[in-house]
């Protein structure tokens, strides 16, 4: 049995995930799960499909994947697809066969109960079992309200705030608060394409996630070459210092004897 590596949105960030998989030593044995596929908006979106495929690797459908694929559907039934951004409607015509297979193959959780964890995209309902979860709330939740119900709009509170139950969480869709350590869950997106980081949870056979205190001796991040896209809020642009803010202090150690803290 092999270590578990958990990657954060990669947004067709291929040359940063070369690098993050060359910094973990992914090894024969290690099971490679990408909390999103998340594929539009970077460079190299089916360049990460592709390398995915060829390693094997579990990838959780996020956000916009949902989107390629309804916009699919509608087009195959003739019917007005969603509203797509430039990068979505670029990846459409880009998209081979091997490629919508690959994004309809995607599952919305995966399970390591040797770790008590479970990985999804954007988050989880307090209270509700993960097979009664809604699938499209696992790919876009941010927030719960005031009843608990759950939101996609950044207006309330982050769910994981008030997720205390197991398995542990890992999940990434959340740019804007950067690197999430809570007690029960643990976020990594921690922005790459828009010129943050690209960041790993590694864990060792059997391992658990670590308290909050000793969470950041099992993550491993990258820095991004450039800011691809522009992260925008409510079509305001966001300062870095606050859609960053903690990622330039993810180190990688304990999981990795040779590494290094990054700087």
């Amino acid at each position: 049995m092999g270590r578990i590596i958990l990657i954060g949105d990669v947004h067709g960030c291929r040359p940063e995930l070369d690098q993050l998989l060359d910094r973990v030593a992914l090894a024969a044995g290690d099971d490679l799960c990408f909390v999103g596929g998340d594929v539009a908006r970077g460079p190299d979106p089916t360049g990460v499909l592709d390398l995915a495929s060829e390693l094997g690797a579990s990838m959780v459908r996020g956000n916009h994947e949902w989107r390629l694929l309804e916009a699919r559907a509608a087009r195959a039934r003739g019917d007005t697809p969603p509203r797509l951004g430039p990068s979505h409607r670029t990846l459409m015509d880009e998209l081979e066969d091997r490629h919508w297979a690959a994004l309809e193959a995607m599952t919305s959780w995966v399970d390591y109960p040797d770790h008590e964890l479970r990985v999804v995209h954007a988050g989880v309902v307090p209270g509700i079992p993960i097979e009664q979860q809604d699938k499209w709330v696992l790919a876009h939740l941010r927030t719960l309200r005031a009843d608990g119900s759950p939101s996609d709009k950044r207006d309330f509170t982050l769910w994981a705030e008030r997720y205390r139950e197991a398995p542990h969480v890992v999940f990434g869709h959340n740019a804007v608060d950067g690197l999430q350590l809570h007690s029960h869950a643990t976020g990594i997106d921690t922005g790459c394409v828009y010129g943050g980081r690209l960041t790993a949870m590694v864990l060792g056979p059997g391992q658990r996630v670590p308290p909050e205190k000793h969470r950041r001796d099992v993550l491993v991040s990258v820095r991004a070459r450039k800011a691809y896209v522009e992260l925008t809020v409510g079509c305001i642009l966001m300062r870095r210092s606050r859609a960053f803010s903690g990622i330039d202090r993810v180190i990688g150690v304990s999981i990795n004897p040779g590494a290094t803290p990054l700087t």
